[in-house]
């Protein structure tokens, strides 16, 4: 009807019930932010939620693919997630493990540390990991489920993918108070034509991704 408000989409917790119901009681969701821009760490992080809770839909409502909300809206349910949560962790790996390792492995050991500080934090032990679309050998010790799009079809990896793009928004506008001359801030490091100009007027600072074209075809200092 005209004038009404339309209820914010929230990821579904069909997967979690039908693991939930096989024994995996502790579902652990991964996800991760900026594997794609030239500058700035890549992000995951692991959320292990209370999925015997009835309300857990509505007290998490709104959460979906991190990519789909709105800063303000990222910001709104990044602190309820982690009170929410039986477990949190984030981890990263910078600018430097990225061109030394290669995306795919920094991103892995950015997975691992986002585990190791939610276990951590819980004498739980997972269960299972929900993963968005790759999978994780190095942890063969733990069952793992690849979800296809799991930021948009599974709430514990939204909620990952919420709280890894938040902590890297907020750590891309520490880095542009450090180096202004890129407008971080703005783009958090993506390719835009702004900070492709940045970088053929400045060069790369010491948070580009070096291996990263148009980076690495720069004359670089």
């Amino acid at each position: 009807m005209p004038g009404t408000t339309q209820a914010p989409k929230t990821a579904s917790l069909q997967h979690e019930r039908h693991f939930y119901r096989a024994g995996c009681h502790t579902i652990f969701g991964m996800d991760e932010a900026g594997r794609g821009p030239l500058a700035g760490p890549v992000v995951a992080a692991a959320v292990a939620l209370p999925l015997k809770r009835d309300n857990l839909s509505k007290v998490l409502r709104g959460v979906r693919d991190s990519k789909e909300m709105s800063p303000l809206q990222r910001e709104a349910v990044d602190a309820t997630i982690k009170d929410v949560a039986l477990a949190w962790g984030i981890g990263h790996s910078n600018s430097i493990e990225i061109d030394r390792l290669g995306i795919v492995c920094a991103t892995k050991s950015a997975m691992q540390r986002a585990l190791d500080q939610a276990l951590s934090r819980t004498d739980i032990a997972p269960d299972c990991l929900f993963l968005d679309y790759m999978l994780f050998p190095e942890r063969r010790d733990i069952p793992q489920v690849s979800i296809v799009n799991g930021d948009k079809h599974s709430l514990s990896i939204a909620c990952a993918s919420v709280i890894a793009k938040v902590w890297r928004d907020r750590h891309m506008l520490e880095l542009d108070a450090q180096y202004p001359e890129y407008g971080f801030a703005q783009h958090k490091g993506y390719g835009t034509a702004a900070h492709r100009r940045a970088l053929l007027h400045y060069g790369p600072c010491p948070e580009h991704r070096r291996s990263f074209a148009p980076v690495s075809s720069l004359n670089l200092r």
